[in-house]
């Protein structure tokens, strides 16, 4: 078989309407690039009926497209991961399923990846289209990401991988997956070039307030010490100031005399510091939690089926390295 130059990964959830189009540009521009591609689309338990196009669209283009799906939804990182262990381009290219990311944006990607030696290529929207709680939510990940990594360069799920990087991350087989933290721990030869983003044409974003939480957490739990370093610091801090307090009203008792303490001040310092410890407690239980759920393989991802070139096949309660049965 002809190597891959390009793998194309998207991850699919409620894209019904939109992947037709986006297939059409897909291959107008691929096959513009000159390049042996594929196109890995990883359908995340999606409710509608994206499954039923991909399936369409595959037997349309059974040389270059190829379709997974998952037993339920696991989310965009997970899914992605499943589609990078499908892929087998010297370049991988990641990129969303609602045309934000327009695909006459990839050959900048490519060129960039190919001339300056790089690993990993975000691409970066001066101008984001997305509403003002999804900008803000975006922008604080960026900073946790800037703060436990130190790379500068802002990420997104617009990104170009070597193929050696990838590879190095595919021993990852737990359930609380975080791409870019696990990139950003393999390599320092990052960098961004500048791609347009587009209002979605149909449809809602799938990410909530509450799954970007999740994310944050992923990514400070995963990767990083700090919420339990910052629990550590807190606690330090509390006792030196209830020390120097005490021996404050020590010596103002001993020189001075000492009134009955205010009720205000008791209930602030018992509001106050109780909450610190019920949230110190929530932290580090965010961090047992989670290893109590990979001790125990919760699974990163478990496939329905995959459609390819060749007969369908089965893959069943795999996660990590594949291994198929043939259906």
């Amino acid at each position: 078989m002809e190597s891959i130059d390009l793998s194309v990964v998207i991850p699919v959830y409620r894209s019904e309407e939109t992947l037709p189009t986006l297939v059409e540009r897909l291959l107008l521009v691929l096959n513009h690039t000159g390049k042996r591609f594929e196109i890995i689309f990883v359908e995340d338990g999606s409710p509608d009926n994206s499954w039923g196009v991909l399936h369409d669209l595959q037997r349309s283009y059974p040389d270059h497209i190829i379709a997974i799906q998952l037993m339920r939804n696991y989310g965009q990182h997970n899914a992605t991961m499943c589609g990078f262990r499908h892929s087998s381009g010297k370049y991988v290219i990641t990129m969303d399923d609602d045309l934000q990311h327009p695909p006459e944006e990839i050959p900048k990607l490519l060129t960039a990846i190919e001339t300056n030696g790089m690993d990993l290529i975000y691409g970066y929207y001066n101008l984001k289209r997305h509403r003002a709680w999804r900008n803000m939510g975006s922008a604080l990940a960026n900073l946790f990401f800037k703060t436990i990594f130190g790379h500068t360069i802002p990420f997104s799920s617009f990104r170009i991988i070597r193929r050696e990087l990838l590879e190095s991350i595919f021993s990852y087989s737990l359930n609380f997956t975080y791409i870019d933290g696990l990139l950003a721990w393999n390599t320092q030869r990052i960098d961004k070039v500048a791609v347009a983003h587009r209002e979605r044409l149909s449809g809602r974003s799938g990410y909530s307030i509450a799954k970007l939480a999740v994310l944050a957490l992923n990514l400070f739990t995963n990767f990083s010490l700090l919420p339990l370093q910052f629990i550590t610091a807190w606690g330090f801090l509390a006792a030196a100031g209830g020390l120097a307090l005490g021996c404050y009203y020590l010596v103002y008792y001993i020189l001075y005399g000492i009134d009955v303490p205010g009720y205000a001040s008791i209930i602030i310092a018992v509001l106050v510091l109780g909450g610190m410890q019920l949230l110190s407690l929530g932290i580090m239980g965010e961090y047992l939690g989670r290893l109590h759920l990979n001790v125990n393989r919760k699974p990163q991802y478990v496939e329905r089926e995959v459609l390819t070139a060749t007969p369908a096949v089965t893959v069943v309660n795999i996660t990590g390295p594949q291994v198929r049965a043939a259906s």
